[in-house]
């Protein structure tokens, strides 16, 4: 018999899941998690239009900082006079059981200006591709939304008021 991939797997259902449920995380914790992660999404408008990028990240002051190139699609959301509304998300799933957690941040991008802010940034924020990054960015969250991804069965957490959207 051949191998199969994981898609055929979960296709003829060789593997089954007992199902899953999203608890919402507090706000603190969400932030927390975020920051434990180095690596998510960006997303922003493009030409009127959803667009995604990969990037790395860190937390600092309260913000989510990225660090890109003038010019680029990204550098545009933080541009004068108009400064985009972006999303952040990062995330750390199982696929294997099917657990995880994953953080959304919304807010309003703006570029790091302050001397010693851009110098710690650089200091801690080392991007993963290899082109100069001449633009820092800070993502100021207006909206933190944060879920776990659990087996029915595990026990539910105490009431956030957050809800499931």
């Amino acid at each position: 018999m051949g191998t199969r991939t994981a898609r055929e797997a979960r296709t003829t259902g060789l593997r089954r899941f007992e199902p899953r449920r999203l608890d919402p995380i507090p706000e603190p914790e969400a932030l927390a998690l975020l920051g434990s992660v180095d690596f998510g999404r960006l997303v922003f408008t493009e030409h009127a239009l959803p667009a995604v990028r990969p990037l790395n990240h860190i937390l600092e002051g309260g913000d989510v900082i990225i660090r890109t190139r003038l010019g680029s699609a990204v550098a545009s959301t933080a541009s004068p006079p108009v400064v985009d509304v972006v999303t952040y998300e990062a995330d750390l799933i199982d696929p294997a059981d099917r657990t995880g957690w994953s953080v959304v941040v919304t807010g309003r991008a703006s570029v790091v200006t302050d001397p010693e802010r851009l110098q710690r940034c650089a200091a801690l924020l080392h991007p993963w591709v290899e082109l100069p990054m001449d633009l820092t960015m800070a993502i100021a969250p207006e909206i933190v939304r944060g879920f776990r991804l659990v087996p029915v069965t595990a026990p539910a957490p105490p009431s956030t008021g957050q809800a499931l959207t």
